[in-house]
């Protein structure tokens, strides 16, 4: 198994790279640049000589490939750089917002496989009942439902209507921090982002339950007397779920995405509301470690997912 991860790892390595080029290019191709986004329009004339020597010095002068290579050879020695806003850290900002946004996309995801996953091998036994019609239909809806609109909803019903949870936040201001203070900030947003896994989720696993259940060796073990329930989960949702944990797998990348739009929306502190600040301010550095520090994550858990795929499956051997 090891020489399998590190076979993987050398080969994330021009993934990434390739990642972080394509990143480059697009934020430089972008219109603008931070130095007129520095520039209050209110509090004089600005002349073209100042903001060439503002870019000297934050080094946008430079040839575009030139600015990469040296970017890529800080990233080498561990340096992120400087935020050419707020000129902190790179690393120490990612720092602060990476664990809000791994806390909630984790939560997102485990919800969103239980349900999906759950309901789905529901649906597949209780086949062409009214409740495989009603959580079919409900699945497409909620994939068809945007991320942004669920969240708006949520917030008028849940919190401005009924009054049980807070509107946005990760906590109650001038309060000890509690666990049951954090669950009540992160019901809406973990429920609004894992709604929209757990819907595709749930296709998939009705589907790949439904094609086992229909196998030789299914119908074999209820001919042998065995309960339905000691078919369903001892014989045929094992083999059902190993196509399923890929499928988790490449949920990740969709819930990073998201999670920018429900953190702008529940005003959640991670990473995807520091990403539209970035993005907003065209500071090309914090956007440059915030995508490579997302990559990574997304690799790991393509690599956690195939680590996970043969472990489930035995004829999987590691080479």
């Amino acid at each position: 198994m090891g020489t399998y991860i590190l076979k993987r790892l050398l080969i994330s390595l021009p993934v990434l790279v390739g990642i972080t080029i394509i990143i480059f290019i697009l934020i430089n191709v972008a219109p603008g640049d931070p130095v007129t986004g520095m520039i209050d329009p209110t509090l004089g004339d600005f002349s073209p000589e100042l903001i060439v020597r503002e870019r000297a010095k934050l080094g946008l002068d430079k040839p575009l490939p030139v600015q990469y290579v040296l970017w890529l050879g800080r990233v080498v020695r561990g340096d992120l750089g400087y935020s050419l806003i707020s000129r902190k850290p790179v690393a120490e900002l990612i720092g602060h917002r990476i664990w809000p946004t791994i806390r909630l996309t984790l939560a997102a995801l485990l919800l969103s496989v239980i349900t999906g996953i759950g309901l789905g091998v529901f649906t597949a036994v209780r086949q062409y009942s009214w409740a495989d019609y009603l959580l079919t239909f409900l699945s497409f809806g909620a994939v068809s439902v945007p991320g942004f609109f669920l969240g708006l909803a949520f917030i008028y019903i849940f919190a401005l209507k009924l009054h049980w949870l807070p509107t946005s936040g990760m906590e109650t201001l001038g309060q000890p921090a509690s666990m049951w203070d954090s669950l009540r900030y992160m019901i809406m947003p973990v429920t609004v982002l894992g709604i929209g896994s757990a819907a595709p989720l749930l296709r998939y696993a009705r589907s790949s339950m439904l094609e086992v259940l229909h196998q030789e060796y299914i119908n074999t073990a209820r001919a042998k007397g065995l309960k339905d329930w000691v078919v369903i989960l001892r014989h045929a949702f094992p083999n059902a779920l190993i196509p399923l944990i890929t499928v988790v797998g490449l949920r990740l990348p969709a819930l990073f995405a998201g999670s920018v739009i429900v953190e702008q929306i529940f005003h959640w502190e991670g990473m995807g509301t520091l990403n539209i600040t970035a993005v907003m301010n065209q500071d090309y550095t914090l956007l440059m470690g915030l995508n490579m520090i997302s990559g990574i994550l997304v690799l790991s858990a393509n690599l956690l997912a195939d680590i996970a795929y043969a472990l489930v499956d035995p004829r999987i051997r590691f080479e």
